[in-house]
């Protein structure tokens, strides 16, 4: 089921600043999919030196390139991510916030890693199906925190245009998922009903160390 809706508060706003901590130093060339109206496009165009936002929505991409003249290293691109070409040379960031559960899990996450260059970065900002009492009572948690961000915000609406979908997938069913086709990510359970989820590309045998961001704080 998928639906638009309009809230005073963005659960996925709120996690920007700390998934931007795991842009590479010196980032050269970025891919955000699922861009939206690009807000978080444009933070990351800040950090990488090129950035590449792609949506499946005519309108969204639209907008995002309304809110963004002026930014000449962000290419937006209006695509399903399953047919998009990347770069050859590959990204050395690559982001999908809220928008994973929209699309083919195992299929999307195999291209998600693909288009990795060697040491790069893969975040995830996922959301799951509630499922266990642990999940229950994360959201008993999050509720009165959702209320209390609500009340600071109000009178500064955030439109949220793009579809709305109800994940099907668990976090345990994400884990196994993810462990399959990303060994050593790492995968976190976040407040709002979110999680996040950190792989980095193995540098080829022999390589020179990528700088590595496994110990950031995010």
């Amino acid at each position: 089921m998928t639906h638009t809706a309009r809230h005073s508060f963005s659960h996925n706003d709120f996690y920007h600043r700390a998934l931007l901590r795991a842009v590479p130093p010196g980032c050269d060339r970025a891919l955000d999919i699922g861009c939206g109206t690009g807000l978080f496009a444009r933070k990351l165009a800040r950090q990488a030196r090129f950035v590449e936002a792609v949506d499946t929505a005519p309108e969204l991409i639209a907008e995002a390139r309304r809110q963004s003249s002026g930014l000449a290293n962000l290419t937006y691109v209006q695509a399903d991510f399953s047919e998009y070409v990347p770069h050859p040379d590959g990204y050395q960031f690559v982001s999908c916030l809220a928008s994973l559960h929209h699309m083919p899990f195992a299929q999307t996450t195999a291209k998600l890693r693909d288009v990795l260059a060697p040491g790069g970065v893969l975040m995830v900002l996922g959301c799951y199906r509630e499922a266990t009492l642990v999940d229950y009572l994360h959201a008993a948690v999050a509720v009165p925190a959702n209320l209390a961000a609500r009340a600071l915000t109000r009178g500064t609406r955030v439109e949220v245009q793009a579809p709305v979908r109800a994940p099907e997938m668990t976090l345990a069913q994400v884990r196994a998922g993810a462990s399959r086709l990303l060994p050593g990510a790492d995968i976190r359970r976040r407040l709002f009903w979110r999680y996040t989820l950190l792989y980095r590309r193995p540098e080829p045998v022999g390589a020179d160390a990528y700088p590595g961001r496994h110990g950031f704080r995010y």
